[in-house]
């Protein structure tokens, strides 16, 4: 009888250890596939939206600016200015940022500078 409690004993402790290295090779497989998928490398598995920063300036719109429109009229065609010269508001700046998915960051500027009348004295692009 003590040997048949003996044996039932062992095997329940048998069990019960069986039962503990399964659930701790359970939950150790569960981390790693938690690290490994926020580790990812498949960046472009994953959904970007395009995203489209400043002023945003048609090739058709730029070729309208002439040297010595004012300011006014400047600011009619393409909007107001992203950034002004802290100094004073003699330069412009339209700056226009875009990143299409997972391509790189394209920056375009567009630089404007005016005289102490507010005429257009300079275009770069």
């Amino acid at each position: 009888m003590c040997s048949l409690i003996l044996c039932q004993k062992r095997n329940l402790i048998t069990m019960c250890c069986k039962m503990f290295h399964r659930n701790l090779l359970i939950i150790a497989l569960l981390l790693l596939s938690m690290l490994i998928v926020g580790c990812s490398t498949l960046e472009k598995v994953v959904y970007r939206p395009d995203m489209n920063q400043g002023n945003y300036l048609s090739h058709h719109d730029v070729e309208k600016i002439e040297k010595g429109m004012t300011q006014q009229q400047v600011a009619y065609i393409l909007g107001t200015p992203m950034l002004r010269d802290p100094f004073g508001s003699r330069t412009w700046f339209y700056v226009f940022r875009q990143q299409t998915g997972h391509e790189k960051i394209t920056q375009r500027t567009l630089t404007l500078l005016f005289d102490a009348d507010g005429a257009l004295i300079n275009i770069e692009k």
